[in-house]
Parts: structure tokens; C-alpha cells; sequence
């Protein structure tokens, strides 16, 4: 039998059906044109897991599960969405909408959980017991496994780990609150960190690199501007890194996980960025004289975490 994972974005709705070794054999996709009606995006949530056992030559009939990785605050042992900001979701039975419109149980979880959950059985957490995955993107998203299970509190919102604070009275965060570690390690600060720098050094190959638009800065502009050996684009990811660096040193020291990954565009770094982390967190690190010590990888999945999560659910809350 297979599964089927829905990864629902605030962009795009990707289906894809999922084998026993994790493999995902097809997909479907369609854009999810939020906010609009829960209805139509359920409905278009329907269409794209079709279109993908379409595309893996199946019948709805050989999945014997679904599931789904959603933004916002996800009550899954009721399966409904409680509030998503992102897709203006209040109390939105959205597992008994869709196995009324598909016949198939669902499961739901929020979608870094989600993604966090599918590196665990699959990915970069494979094998442990105790598991955090951190994903630098528009904004900073994480997931926390401990004793192989999904923590998310008692309210289903914990693990909102780009909202703890690293800068009391710091950089406003879309939260509402001031100095979030969000606000400074999300590839979206990392792009306004890069354009003041931009700005305070009017020298800098970064203005060449972007044609002289600096509309044009992305993520990776400081990290090719310091391989140039360009001394501003040092100074933004030296900083940067350090930002990271601190809210991963941060959730060790909280949960001394056997593994924490990082993910998100940023993450194609590899070494570039996660060595200068190992060495700032090996000195932050309150179990540092202790043997065992929390190993720090890059996130081996991509954007395949989130559907692998979302598909295998079921075994946490069948």
C-alpha cells in the first residue's frame, strides 16, 4: 500500500504519493491563491492529491492513508486547523472535509512539524530518539521530536522557535514582537542585513553582483560577495551566521537533542554556514564538557520533508 502527503503552503499545495521506503513515486500541485474560502482551497487540495496518484499509475483505492501539512496552529488529534494567519483559518474541520470529499482517513499537523517529523523518519534525523529540525526561510520555522513523538504543547502552538528572542527591544518581527530570532536568521533578514550593508559600503561587489539594483539582493548575494573576497558581504555573513548560531545554541541548550538539522535555501550552504555554527555553539554549549553532545547537520530532504512528514502521520495519531 501507499501514502499520500499534502504539503499546503501559503503559495503552492503539493501532493505527492509516498511508498514504503519514503520514496515519493509522483506528485500534484496547484497554487493555493490564499486567502480565499476553506472550501476552494480544500477543494483544490482534493484535486492535487488526484492528479497525483493519477501520476503514479494508482487508484485512490491502493492509499491506505493521507495526510497534511498545514501552516498555523493544528489541533491533530481532532483534525482541525485552529487558526492559520497565513490562510485566515479559524476552526477549520479540515481532516473530516477532505476524507468527506476522498473516502481516506487524514491526518493533520502543522507544517513545520510536518516537515520536522519527515526528516526524522527519513532524513537527517534518521535513527534517533530526540530530534530538532530548524528551516531558515521567509521566516524561521522549526519542529521538535522528542522520544520520537511531535511536540507542539498544550495548546498545539509550541515549537514556534523564529519567535523566542535574541535581542531584547531588537528588529520588529511580523509576530509583533520586537528582537525575534526570526527577525534576524530568516533568509528575509539576511536580505535586508545584506541591502543596509549594501548601502553603508557603496563599494561593494554586491552592487556588481546585483546589476546595480539592489531590489535584486537574494540570500546568497553576501555569501558570493565573500567567496569574491569582498570584505562587506564577510561582515553581513559572519553577523549572520552568528544570528543563527545563537538560536541554535539557544534550543540545544533547552533540549540537548541527539540531532539538529537546519534546512531552507539558505541551508545549500553546507559547510560554509554550518561549521562556523558548530564552532560558536561548541562554546555556547552548556553540555559542552559532557560526552555525548547534539550533532548538527544539514537537512537532507528539501522541500520532499514536508509531504514524507505529511504522509506517514498516521503512525502518530491512527
Amino acid at each position: 500500500m501507499y501514502k499520500l502527503g499534502i504539503d499546503l503552503g501559503g503559495t503552492n499545495i503539493v501532493a505527492g504519493v509516498v511508498d514504503d521506503n519514503y520514496n515519493i513515486l509522483a506528485t500534484g500541485k496547484l497554487k493555493t491563491n490564499a486567502p480565499r474560502p476553506a472550501e476552494e482551497i480544500i477543494d483544490d487540495m482534493v484535486a492535487a492529491a488526484r492528479t497525483a496518484i493519477e501520476n503514479a499509475g494508482l487508484k485512490i483505492e491502493d492509499i491506505d492513508s493521507m495526510g497534511v501539512g498545514s501552516p498555523g496552529a493544528i489541533d491533530p488529534v481532532n483534525g482541525v486547523v485552529c487558526f492559520s494567519n497565513n490562510l485566515e483559518f479559524y476552526n477549520v474541520p479540515m481532516a473530516a472535509m477532505l476524507k468527506e470529499r476522498m473516502g481516506v482517513d487524514f491526518y493533520i499537523e502543522n507544517d513545520a512539524n510536518s516537515a520536522a517529523y519527515g526528516e526524522f523518519i527519513a532524513g537527517a534525523g534518521r535513527g534517533t530518539n530526540n530530534f530538532i529540525a530548524i528551516t531558515l526561510g521567509t521566516g524561521v520555522g522549526g519542529g521538535i521530536i522528542i522520544n520520537k513523538k511531535i511536540y507542539a504543547g498544550s495548546n498545539y502552538a509550541g515549537a514556534e522557535l523564529g519567535h523566542t528572542v535574541i535581542a531584547m527591544g531588537g528588529e520588529m518581527c511580523n509576530c509583533g514582537r520586537q528582537g525575534c530570532w526570526e527577525a534576524y536568521a530568516s533568509a528575509t533578514a539576511l536580505i535586508r542585513q545584506t541591502k543596509q550593508a549594501m548601502i553603508k559600503y557603496p563599494k561593494t561587489v554586491m552592487w556588481e553582483m546585483c546589476g546595480g539594483d539592489i531590489n535584486k539582493v537574494n540570500g546568497i548575494t553576501a555569501f558570493n560577495a565573500m567567496r569574491a573576497g569582498d570584505e562587506a558581504g564577510k561582515r553581513v555573513v559572519d553577523r549572520y551566521i552568528e544570528y543563527v548560531a545563537i538560536g541554535i545554541s539557544n534550543n540545544i541548550n533547552i533540549f540537548q537533542p541527539d540531532v539538529l538539522c537546519v534546512g531552507g535555501g539558505i541551508s545549500k550552504e553546507g559547510d560554509t554556514l554550518i561549521e562556523p555554527i558548530k564552532a560558536y555553539v561548541n562554546g555556547e554549549n552548556f553540555a559542552r564538557n559532557v560526552a555525548k553532545k547534539t550533532e548538527i547537520k544539514v537537512a537532507a530532504l528539501g522541500n520532499d520533508a514536508g509531504i514524507i512528514g505529511a504522509a506517514y502521520l498516521c503512525d502518530l495519531y491512527k
